[in-house]
């Protein structure tokens, strides 16, 4: 870092650097709301596509709007239908020893108004839990089943009508919290749980711990060795070998693609056989049983809203509700990021709401995007929520004629099909690169993963934003304050620490604040413009070189001021001109200049020393001190 030269700097005349920095034209109040209000939650500014259209047309723009499906349907074709075929079949069977009452009616109103093509709808099982227990504090689900279940309906109804009101409410970017980093972490510590529940049916256990933790899910698994079947680990491990086979043979060779896809099914219809034709279930291997035939009727006089249940089910639901929100956006997300398309947050939590309030009319209790089910399903290779479609009819035909089809499908083949696509979801390149490239990354990812893995999905996802959240209000606390030097053979100014080269100017000190400045910052930028100021004093004492006479903040990167921060300026200034100093402006963008003008600050300061640019700044300070001999020097010379 160097002085720069004062021959840089031609003589000019004090108009040519007057020039003014314009201060935006008044607005009424109610504009200014109506437009911070628009940005806040209509940033898509959903209404610009129905201008100057005939009303058919406004018609239909609004019905693709509010049901999805009308946009990709239209335009779906043959290869589409196959890859959906399968997947949709696919989760299907896994969907029916998993409990298929809500995986018949929900996901056909997903697939209308849901925007991710990856997400499988069903049960979730913290959901389910939460639901029991909760519910059984009011009503004994044994000695009072009937009205325990239409709790849970109502609880459902409640539940949807709160998911969809905040998607009316426009609240969907509550998503954006969801960080790249924090999806990855809980990505690889849903895999790792689900994979080590799936522990129960490789080893054929019947009793297992409905907690997701690993200490718990490990404890339930070794206090049960005796009960561990060979038979049942044997033909799981052999399965789970002809999935990964399979699926490294279609990512080797392309062609061979169809054989990880078909694999899933393949190996559903040679597990049937093979326990059919060997008796298998008499040795150890679980097979799904004795299925119930027939479809969900439906649940619209079972509503319970008389006293004293109400308060009851209006508090599960709620709870339950954000739980299978956060659980459905977060998986969602996770999937749109692995094939780079985007999802709609507002319309995401508008369709689990509508699939909810649906789905509790048709006797089915709350519905969310089970991370498992929808692992299988995007590895199965779906392409649009045309699976989902495939998955409820053919759990309809199953419910109605195919029910004796399943006895003997092991379930030990479906624990290998999830294992088989739970192990593609940990994402290790990308944990090596949060690692290299930001280490507070890499610190959120290990937390959502740690969280989840040790924890539960809530604890590992809410961790994650918490400290997500955390950095954002230490950016807005401490917002970076660096010093400024001039490039060699430009007009630039940069940070002297990012170019050691930049020269700074004798005389002037130039500050760049690095962010909005609001009452969480402006004590501590006042203190730290002030320890600047004091030891660039202390350098130029040290180097012998000329005095400090100006100091130019540079505010390109202020977007905007709060009462607080204009404060902060009123302070800084009367600090600079009790050390005789003049405080000069560079660049501010409109919406501090506004500020600072009516509260009468510009004025005080003087609109000469408000610049455009930082090289004008300089320029007119390096002007000033070259006409006129500062205040100090006279009176030192008196």
């Amino acid at each position: 870092m160097g002085t720069v030269d004062n021959n840089v700097y031609p003589t000019m005349e004090n108009e040519e650097y007057k020039s003014r920095v314009a201060v935006p034209p008044p607005q009424p109040f109610f504009k200014s709301l109506q437009a911070s209000l628009k940005e806040t939650f209509f940033p898509d500014d959903p209404l610009r596509q129905f201008k100057n259209q005939p009303k058919s047309r406004k018609f239909i723009l609004g019905l693709q709007y509010f049901f999805p499906f009308f946009v990709w349907a239209p335009n779906y074709r043959l290869d589409l239908l196959k890859s959906d075929l399968i997947a949709g079949i696919t989760t299907a069977s896994l969907a029916i020893p998993q409990g298929i009452n809500s995986t018949f009616v929900p996901p056909l109103v997903y697939a209308m108004m849901g925007t991710s093509k990856d997400v499988a709808v069903g049960n979730i099982a913290v959901g389910s839990l939460l639901t029991g227990a909760m519910l059984s504090n009011a009503v004994s689900p044994s000695e009072n089943a009937t009205l325990f279940l239409h709790l849970a309906f109502t609880a459902t109804l409640v539940a949807g009508i709160f998911e969809a009101t905040l998607g009316l409410l426009r609240l969907g970017f509550i998503v954006d919290f969801l960080s790249h980093a924090t999806i990855v972490g809980f990505m690889g510590g849903a895999a790792t749980v689900v994979c080590l529940q799936q522990l129960k049916g490789i080893l054929g256990l019947t009793h297992f711990t409905q907690a997701t933790d690993l200490i718990d899910v490990m404890h339930s698994v070794f206090s049960q060795e005796h009960q561990w079947k060979w038979e049942s680990a044997v033909l799981g491990c052999g399965f789970l070998f002809f999935l990964l086979t399979t699926k490294y043979l279609g990512k080797k060779k392309p062609i061979l693609f169809w054989m990880s896809v078909m694999s899933p099914l393949v190996s559903i219809i040679l597990g049937s056989v093979l326990v059919y034709l060997t008796h298998a279930e008499k040795h150890g291997v679980q097979v799904i049983g004795a299925l119930k035939k027939g479809i969900n009727p439906p649940s619209f006089e079972d509503f319970v809203f008389n006293s004293p249940y109400l308060g009851v089910a209006i508090k599960t639901g709620i709870v339950t509700g954000i739980i299978a929100m956060a659980e459905g956006m977060a998986v969602a997300r996770s999937f749109a990021m692995f094939k780079n398309y985007n999802i709609d947050g507002n319309k995401e939590m508008v369709a689990f709401g509508v699939m909810n309030i649906i789905g509790s009319c048709t006797s089915c209790y709350l519905t969310s995007g089970p991370f498992s089910r929808s692992a299988v399903n995007y590895n199965a290779g779906c392409k649009t929520a045309a699976s989902n479609i495939v998955m409820s009819m053919a759990v309809m035909i199953t419910l109605l004629f195919l029910t004796p089809l399943f006895y003997y499908t092991p379930l030990v083949v479906l624990s290998s099909i999830i294992i088989s696509a739970m192990l593609g979801l940990v994402d290790y390149d990308a944990v090596i690169h949060l690692w290299k490239s930001d280490k507070f990354d890499f610190v959120v990812c290990m937390t959502a993963y740690i969280g989840v893995v040790f924890g539960s999905v809530e604890i590992g996802l809410g961790a994650a934003i918490s400290l997500s959240i955390l950095r954002v209000l230490l950016f807005v606390a401490r917002p970076r304050t660096t010093v400024l030097g001039n490039v060699p053979n430009s007009l630039c100014y940069r940070s002297v620490d990012q170019y050691p080269g930049a020269q700074t100017v004798p005389g002037i000190l130039i500050l760049e604040i690095g962010g909005p400045i609001y009452f969480a910052n402006s004590t501590y930028l006042r203190e730290r413009i002030s320890r600047w100021i004091d030891e660039e004093e202390e350098r130029l004492k040290a180097s012998g070189e000329a005095k400090l006479h100006y100091v130019i903040l540079d505010m390109r990167a202020v977007t905007c001021i709060d009462t607080s921060g204009i404060g902060m300026f009123d302070e800084v200034k009367k600090v600079i001109d009790r050390r005789e100093l003049q405080l000069v402006l560079a660049n501010p963008g409109g919406e501090v200049m506004k500020k600072l003008d009516r509260a009468d600050f510009l004025n005080n300061l003087g609109l000469e020393w408000v610049h455009l640019t930082v090289g004008e700044a300089v320029g007119a300070c390096r002007y000033m001190l070259h006409t006129y001999k500062p205040k100090s020097t006279a009176d030192s010379n008196v």
